[in-house]
């Protein structure tokens, strides 16, 4: 996955300028700075900084981590004078203290998890929070005509993606599209106040960790 991404950083954000997508798109920039506003905010899987650039300002300052220096180097340059602090760490062992956090965020992590590491990853991930954070998840909601088609599926149930790139290589690519009633599951023991949104192509999970 790292080497995927890391070779498409320089066309990563390309996916941002499909037509069918915009009024999603504008919707949901609009709609994600007033979910994390005031609080201090640590990103997983911020990529190049695309959703990055929409709240950080609403914040008290966000960590922003991603496993792939070059999309990294992407993210800082779209937003040298933003609150936001950019690491390189890997999100099933997040390099951030114990509940030094009172939100998180991951734009379209949640759909590159394996279903068997979904739980190990929320418990990595909510030991960085405070009780009572605010935690936003959004991805994309299968589509076809407009989403990447499936081209394999495993016993687990995971869900594969063959994408091509500029340079003419191809990678084989996890992507899962789970239901709401699947992600409202896998967050219930650990959310107080759970939310699901849903517009044409993505949707979006926001919860309050119990206290």
């Amino acid at each position: 996955m790292q080497d995927y991404y890391a070779a498409r950083a320089a066309e990563y954000d390309r996916i941002y300028a499909k037509p069918e997508r915009q009024a999603d798109f504008r919707e949901m920039e609009a709609w994600l700075p007033g979910v994390l506003a005031g609080r201090h905010v640590l990103e997983v899987a911020c990529g190049t900084g695309y959703w990055t650039q929409f709240y950080a300002a609403a914040t008290a300052g966000v960590v922003a981590l991603d496993g792939v220096v070059e999309t990294l180097r992407i993210a800082a340059h779209r937003q040298p004078d933003a609150p936001v602090r950019w690491l390189q760490g890997d999100a099933y062992a997040l390099p951030v203290a114990d509940k030094a956090f009172d939100g998180a965020f991951a734009g379209f992590w949640w759909s590159h998890i394996p279903l068997g590491r979904i739980d190990a990853f929320l418990h990595g991930l909510h030991r960085t929070l405070k009780p009572g954070a605010q935690v936003v998840f959004i991805d994309n909601l299968f589509v076809p005509g407009s989403s990447t088609p499936i081209a394999e599926q495993d016993a687990e149930g995971n869900t594969w993606q063959l994408r091509p790139l500029a340079d003419g290589s191809v990678h084989r690519v996890l992507k899962n599209f789970p239901s709401r009633d699947a992600l409202l599951s896998a967050v219930e023991p650990h959310a107080r106040i759970s939310e699901y949104r849903a517009w044409q192509h993505f949707w979006a999970l926001s919860y309050s960790l119990r206290t």
